[in-house]
């Protein structure tokens, strides 16, 4: 189903799923989303386990696509910094759909932040959403 903006919506209940909105299916309501880094740094323990046992099993092809793609798209190399910036967000009041997208994307501009993430629009001032996204451009330059 398509709304007036050209976004695709899904039935959710008696009302539209719309991530534009912050309107998701209910079994998304309490879960707690992941950043591609923290998925990429799982992956990669999980990997060094399988190659430090001594029957080796390979790994599903699935597996290795999904760890090649969380190192590609990984802003942040360890947990300290994925914790503060996941910390700066959540003291933000941002919605963990938002906070996911923002600590995945690190866009560097307010505007191209709402533009990718449109639920951002109207809750957020541009001068206080750029101090976040510098906020978190520090975060990342100052890791080891």
């Amino acid at each position: 189903m398509a709304s007036g903006d050209g976004v695709v919506a899904a039935q959710v209940g008696d009302s539209e799923e719309d991530a534009s909105q912050l309107v998701f299916p209910k079994e998304f309501e309490n879960a707690e989303t992941l950043l591609n880094s923290m998925v990429h740094m799982l992956l990669e323990q999980r990997k060094q386990q399988n190659e430090s046992v001594e029957n080796e099993q390979e790994l599903s092809e699935a597996f290795m696509k999904t760890l090649n793609y969380t190192a590609r798209f990984s802003c942040f190399k360890n947990r300290e910094t994925m914790t503060a910036v996941r910390n700066l967000l959540l003291q933000k009041k941002f919605h963990e759909f938002e906070l996911t997208s923002l600590a995945n994307l690190c866009p560097e501009a307010a505007e191209e932040a709402k533009a990718l993430i449109p639920s951002l629009e109207g809750r957020f001032g541009d001068e206080e959403l750029q101090q976040i996204l510098d906020d978190i451009q520090t975060n990342r330059s100052f890791q080891c």
